[in-house]
């Protein structure tokens, strides 16, 4: 019941930086737990970052802590990924990630998926 449009994938040198967003529809934006989820070539998609719904704490990948910070605002229906420091073991197709009342910590407990946005880190 909810639609995940994402933008702000693309080429970036190492080191540089990028801001994703995710925009949901419709106006139950806050019922769910957000998160990005990442996937490489030939690799599983594992969670960057989440933001419980229940506010039990906002949950980083410890590849990315301290680069990568996810925010949300529930007056826009958005939520953000600003990637700082990238490299190009970054690079992978990013999924904005929505859980009903919980939190999205695993890909096979995600509820709605963002169709995705390729991001691009050459060394």
């Amino acid at each position: 019941q909810v639609q995940l449009v994402e933008s702000g994938g693309g080429l970036v040198q190492a080191g540089g930086s990028l801001r994703l967003s995710c925009a949901a529809s419709g106006r139950t934006f806050g019922w769910y737990g957000m998160g990005w989820f990442r996937q490489a070539p030939a690799k599983e998609r594992e969670l960057v970052a989440a933001l419980p719904w229940g506010g039990v704490g906002t949950l980083y990948a410890d590849s990315v802590k301290g680069r990568f910070t996810i925010s949300r605002d529930n007056a826009k229906n958005t939520v953000y990924l600003q990637m700082d420091s990238l490299k190009p073991e970054d690079t992978a197709v990013y999924y904005c990630a929505a859980k009903a009342w919980g939190t999205p910590r695993t890909a096979t407990d995600v509820d709605y998926w963002g169709q995705g946005t390729q991001v691009t880190v050459s060394s």
